[in-house]
């Protein structure tokens, strides 16, 4: 059996002397574990697609009850972001946020969008902070895999605009900071205004529109701070690939 898709490679691993075994994010079929057989020999003509971030064509086939890559075309290889330790650590880290998110063998078409979507953001989009398209990939993967927060109304008095929005990490409830005590023990993050315009704009928007917002400094930060919270209290894990990414950007305070 012989399947031909486009496909994001979310993990690579080396395996033998010379193979690799991919994770891929698939059009047609969602989540893959496949094999690349002598890939990492010198010269492979599939050498080019066989790795992290890699977005093309795969031709894969059955081979003992496992997808091999028979050929491959790339098409994207995201050459600003490798070059670039912050730019490729937070990649690393969206791509194995979208790993543990997708399922086996599920397309998900909406996940694949957001990623290439925040992929083409760090490659080509100068004006658009990092610390946004990070905020906008987390809250919108998170939206798309059934955790969308209630960000309509305030969860209690049911205000629209919530009066000193903060949003509960554990009930996944916009509310007004007067209404805090009545959701209950957890952690509420604050958010501003802006904030949470940007919020409902990232979960409810056009896709292509993803990143069509602007906060300030403080607006902006908070958005992230709680992204980064919310999806790590409603996955219950953290991500190396996080922990790197804040490791290279961490500015003590003077």
């Amino acid at each position: 059996m012989h399947l031909t898709t486009n496909a994001l490679v979310l993990r690579e691993v080396n395996y033998k002397e010379s193979d690799k075994i991919l994770t891929l994010l698939t059009e047609q079929e969602g989540k893959l574990t496949v094999s690349a057989r002598g890939c990492r020999k010198k010269d492979s003509p599939i050498a080019s697609a066989c790795q992290l971030l890699a977005w093309g064509e795969f031709t894969l086939y059955e081979f003992r009850g496992m997808w091999s890559v028979k050929e491959t075309a790339s098409e994207r290889l995201f050459d600003r972001v490798r070059g670039d330790l912050e730019r490729v650590a937070l990649a690393s880290y969206f791509m194995e946020v979208t790993e543990a998110l997708a399922e086996e063998g599920q397309p998900d078409p909406g996940l694949l969008a957001v990623a290439l979507n925040c992929l083409h953001a760090l490659d080509k989009l100068d004006d658009v902070p990092l610390t946004q398209v990070k905020a906008a990939f987390e809250w919108r993967s998170m939206a798309l895999a059934g955790y969308e927060p209630q960000i309509e109304r305030c969860g209690v008095c049911l205000r629209e605009q919530p009066q000193g929005p903060h949003i509960h990490l554990g009930e996944g409830a916009v509310h007004c900071a007067a209404c805090r005590d009545k959701l209950g023990e957890g952690v509420s993050m604050p958010l501003t205004t802006a904030a949470l315009a940007a919020l409902r704009h990232i979960v409810w928007g056009p896709r292509k529109r993803l990143l069509s917002f602007r906060l300030d400094g403080e607006g902006l930060q908070k958005l992230s701070d709680a992204s980064e919270a919310y999806l790590m209290t409603r996955l219950e894990r953290g991500f190396r690939t996080l922990d790197f990414y804040k490791k290279i950007t961490y500015k003590p305070s003077l």
